[in-house]
């Protein structure tokens, strides 16, 4: 079967797969990070029928968002790391396995997928028969965290504590890895987009202002921070009166958002704290000289790194490019497939 497996490879481009609530990143072996685009697809009201004969996926449908005609509507498949609409996300997949395969490869790939460590048995069942539908010849899935790790180069592998805090658009995994495993973990289903949520509420509060989305995201990424870091900033924000019903613009300040950050990101700092005490003494032991590794979009907010350090107690820094971990670990693991598919949820298996 082995053989087999890597006969057919000549003839496909075998690939690990981030899907992500607001990103989906694809790594192939030896190539890194091929494509990278957000979890967004354009479809007819009320259908599954993706526009622009299946071609209206990611950054196509992003520049959607919030601006469809009555017709239309742009949609983000995936909800708190899992799928929240099946047909959608079966469609968003095939379009990028396609994407990366290439028309001229008869077969389907071998796909590595990362899935949240806390999903449910049915939820990973969605996410093999979505792939399997979308044309991938063979399935295995990872968790997260552990992608996360060794995207980030951790030595998740030898008989010493690693933890990694890697937050998503929909979940935050933390996690304290020890010799291939996951020692203790916990996923939580804040993230990046209830920072978003949360400061699209506080604008409706303090100015009953209505904004999108990608205002929201545009504002926690230019002012948006957790802790004081430097000088404090403004922006002038752009939305529509919740009183007059007209456009409008308005000015805010760095201060005022990171007030606004306070509950998800405590939410983050609770997570992290509750898996530190859950940690055998000499895994704990062993994260005093490790400390803590940060992944994901939402850990390059501004002071959650010091938050984070300044809560546990522990030396916490950022991954290398934390945005990309998860799709470069899925990608690693592919190329030691061999030897730690065992570990692996195996699409075959079932």
């Amino acid at each position: 079967m082995p053989f087999f497996d890597r006969l057919l490879g000549l003839f496909s481009v075998d690939m690990g797969i981030d899907l992500g609530t607001c990103n989906t990143l694809v790594a192939v072996r030896g190539q890194g990070i091929v494509l990278n685009e957000p979890s967004v697809v354009a479809v007819i009201k009320g259908t599954s029928t993706v526009l622009h004969n299946g071609e209206a996926v990611g950054w196509k449908a992003k520049e959607m968002l919030g601006k469809t005609p009555g017709g239309i509507t742009a949609v983000r498949p995936l909800k708190d790391g899992v799928i929240s609409d099946f047909e959608i996300t079966e469609a968003m997949l095939g379009y990028f396995i396609r994407k990366v395969n290439g028309k001229s490869k008869i077969f389907g790939p071998r796909v590595v997928i990362s899935i949240p460590s806390g999903i449910t048995e049915v939820e990973k069942q969605a996410v093999i028969q979505s792939a399997e539908n979308a044309g991938a010849r063979r399935i295995f899935l990872i968790e997260e965290p552990l992608a996360a790790a060794i995207g980030a180069g951790l030595p998740f592998t030898e008989a010493t504590a690693s933890m990694i805090v890697d937050i998503g658009g929909g979940t935050t995994e933390v996690a304290i890895l020890s010799l291939g495993g996951l020692a203790t973990c916990e996923s939580v289903r804040v993230a990046g987009d209830d920072m978003d949520e949360a400061i699209i509420a506080h604008m409706k509060r303090t100015y009953n202002m209505m904004i999108g989305e990608q205002t929201s995201e545009r504002i926690k990424i230019e002012v948006g921070s957790a802790a004081p870091t430097g000088p404090e900033t403004t922006m002038e924000v752009r939305g529509r009166d919740m009183i007059s019903g007209l456009p409008r613009k308005t000015v805010i300040t760095s201060e005022e958002i990171r007030e606004a950050l306070q509950e998800p990101v405590t939410a983050i700092i609770e997570a992290v704290t509750r898996t530190l005490e859950k940690a055998e003494p000499e895994l704990a032991a062993d994260l005093v000289l490790n400390g803590i590794t940060m992944a994901g979009g939402g850990s390059l907010l501004r002071g959650l790194c010091q938050v984070v350090q300044k809560a546990t107690g522990l030396d916490t820094h950022l991954a290398d490019d934390p945005l990309t971990c998860v799709a470069r670990g899925t990608a690693v693991y592919l190329e030691h497939l061999d030897e730690w598919k065992d570990s692996l949820e195996d699409s075959m298996k079932r």
